[in-house]
């Protein structure tokens, strides 16, 4: 597994992820997973590298970077896109833009 951005996050991610693909592969892959069992640690995980981006100062970098391209952002995300489903989870497998 791959280490996080801000190395003070590293056992938390680490965590996530091996709860994930255990997750992942025992019980979604078999149909048998219809929630993710490891939603605590991801938001753990999540809360941790919010905190190391905001005393680094990128919040704020990426905050601008979104506002910058808002208006790209409206224009691709208004594209109707179709998508193929997996029937016993409803996640989709593929999505294509038309």
């Amino acid at each position: 597994m791959s280490a996080s951005l801000a190395p003070e996050c590293n056992e938390v991610k680490e965590r996530y992820d091996s709860c994930f693909l255990k997750w992942y592969s025992e019980k979604y892959l078999r149909g048998k997973g219809t929630t993710d069992e490891c939603e605590s640690l991801f938001k753990d995980y999540r809360k941790c590298l919010t905190g190391a981006l905001k005393e680094r100062g990128i919040d704020k970098m990426l905050e601008e970077a979104r506002e910058d391209h808002k208006e790209h952002d409206a224009v691709n995300l208004r594209r109707p896109s179709t998508l193929e489903y997996n029937d016993t989870a409803r996640r989709p497998l593929i999505a294509t833009k038309v």
